[in-house]
């Protein structure tokens, strides 16, 4: 049982072993907290405008901080849609959990894609900014593989307890099934951002008839 054997390990550990692991989980949560503080900043400028000076003239910290935390702004950006997205992932696990039927599970999931598209769109823009980044930065490539394989297993989640709830399989594979959801969610955002006001809801539109289709 090697959840057992790491606990055994832990309470073990010399004071010097749990100090520094102490030291590590502090200033890890520090790097999580000045790169979720910023994220805001990043999300208006986009990456291309961004640097650790600029970030700092547009936020409550200064520059010597962010960078005693952050080697360079890729390092600061990775650490905070990381986190960003990690929330992100887990907040349709709720209605998954209490979807009592594929119509409460359905209105619940769109809720969701309606809410965060209209009040996190600036920070999902960001995302597929840096998404495109990675094409040419080979420093994002490892952070932005791993996000995007918990928003394809986060799609997946939803679908695979839509169609269980009606003793389905799912039509697609989980990649292109992904591809799916995340090519409108990105054609609605870009229409969203443009003033049209109304994207959100013909997103939600497209979901109610392709989901029922594919599980």
């Amino acid at each position: 049982m090697p959840q057992v054997t790491s606990l055994a390990s832990r309470r073990g550990a010399s004071p010097a072993v749990k100090g520094a692991r102490a030291r590590a989980d502090k200033l890890e949560s520090r790097r999580v907290e000045l790169a979720n503080a910023t994220l805001e900043t990043l999300a208006e400028l986009g990456y291309a405008r961004t640097s650790l000076r600029e970030i700092a003239q547009n936020s409550e910290f200064s520059h010597g901080v962010l960078h005693y935390y952050f080697s360079d702004k890729v390092d600061l950006i990775c650490c905070g849609v990381r986190y960003y997205k990690a929330q992100c992932v887990t907040r349709y696990d709720g209605v998954v959990a209490n979807a009592s039927s594929r119509q409460s599970l359905l209105d619940g999931f769109c809720a969701k894609l309606e809410e965060t598209l209209t009040q996190e769109a600036k920070m999902h823009r960001l995302w597929y900014d840096l998404r495109s980044q990675a094409l040419y930065e080979e420093a994002f490539r490892a952070d932005i593989d791993a996000i995007d394989q918990s928003l394809e297993n986060m799609v997946w989640r939803v679908a695979s307890r839509y169609a269980e709830l009606a003793d389905k399989q799912i039509a697609v594979s989980k990649a292109a099934l992904y591809a799916l959801f995340d090519g409108l969610f990105q054609r609605h955002l870009l229409l969203f951002l443009a003033g049209d006001t109304q994207a959100a809801a013909r997103l939600t539109a497209e979901i109610r008839v392709l989901l029922p289709k594919i599980a």
